[in-house]
């Protein structure tokens, strides 16, 4: 079986972004580089920002994939995360609001990666 284990966000700036991503799910990155910089989410499994092809990303390309957190609770605890997140200043996309899936919401990066908030499947 072939199971993913390394997702990669593009991003201009790794400096920039591994602030921003270190701080908004309060981790350590596992090593920093000028272009990788990897957080490890799980045993095994690696969120990295990537920057070795910034030169060809525009800051107005659309993103359509996203980043997503899945937090255990009820909407209160997706509220309570989007409080958390936007007391630091991160750009909304889309604020809390009910869905099939339950409450979600999604903020974005600096670059304009989507990340989204929902419950736990």
């Amino acid at each position: 079986m072939a199971t993913p284990n390394l997702f990669l966000i593009y991003v201009t700036d790794v400096e920039r972004s591994t602030a921003f991503y270190g701080e908004l799910f309060e981790m350590e990155p596992v090593v920093r580089t000028p272009r990788y910089v990897p957080f490890e989410v799980a045993p095994g499994v690696l969120f990295a920002l990537w920057s070795g092809r910034a030169d060809t990303l525009k800051a107005d390309s659309p993103r359509t994939s996203e980043v997503g957190l899945m937090v255990s609770g009820s909407r209160a605890a997706v509220d309570s995360r989007y409080a958390q997140w936007t007391a630091k200043g991160v750009t909304v996309i889309e604020e809390p609001y009910d869905d099939v899936f339950g409450r979600t919401f999604v903020i974005a990066d600096p670059d304009g990666n989507l990340i989204r908030v929902s419950p736990v499947d």
